[in-house]
Formats: C-alpha cells, sequence, structure tokens
C-alpha cells in the first residue's frame, strides 16, 4: 500500500468516526471486490456534485465521490490527500475564529 493510498484510508476512517452510521458502508465500499460498484457510485456522485443547484443533490457529493474515484485511481490520491487536509485544516481554523468571536 502506497503512502497516499494509506492517507486515503486514514481520511475514510475519520469520516467513519465522524458520521458513525457511514463506518459499515465505508469499510465495506472500500473493499477490492466492492470495485464494480464503488466506481459507478464515484461517477454517480461526482456529477450529483456538479448538479448541486438542483434539489437534493449536494455540494457534499462531489469530494465523496471523488474520494471512491480515487481508491481505483492512484494519480488522484495525491491531490485528493492535500485538498481534504487543506478543507479540514480550514474548517477548524473557521470554527475556532467562530467560538472566538462569540465568547469574546
Amino acid at each position: 500500500m502506497s503512502k497516499h493510498e494509506a492517507r486515503l484510508h486514514r481520511q475514510f476512517d475519520r469520516i467513519g468516526k465522524a458520521v458513525p452510521a457511514t463506518s459499515g458502508f465505508l469499510s465495506w465500499i472500500r473493499r477490492p471486490a466492492a470495485r464494480l460498484v464503488r466506481i459507478p457510485l464515484g461517477i454517480l456522485l461526482i456529477l450529483g456534485g456538479v448538479f448541486s443547484f438542483l434539489p437534493v443533490l449536494g455540494v457534499w457529493m462531489l469530494p465523496l465521490g471523488l474520494f471512491l474515484i480515487a481508491i481505483d485511481l492512484p494519480f488522484l490520491q495525491g491531490p485528493i490527500n492535500r485538498i481534504s487536509f487543506w478543507a479540514e485544516r480550514k474548517w477548524i481554523n473557521w470554527q475556532r475564529a467562530r467560538r472566538a468571536k462569540k465568547g469574546g
């Protein structure tokens, strides 16, 4: 397993811990046997994210679809990891700034 692939799997584990209801599905979808489900599902999620202006669809679908596709496309693993960690740092900093405004 490459460094990027290991990081990607750790990100999936973090998502599973943050949203416990998804942990079983995420562990199943990462198995090699689920490739025939994972690739079409990833493509559908990416398309749903692109069309997030429509009702029911949302922007959240785009990163999840990219995560699923990146499992099978190693050249995407590095960029997806970098974007994911960057977004997480931004989110944490934004939450801290909001708490500081409320508290101060």
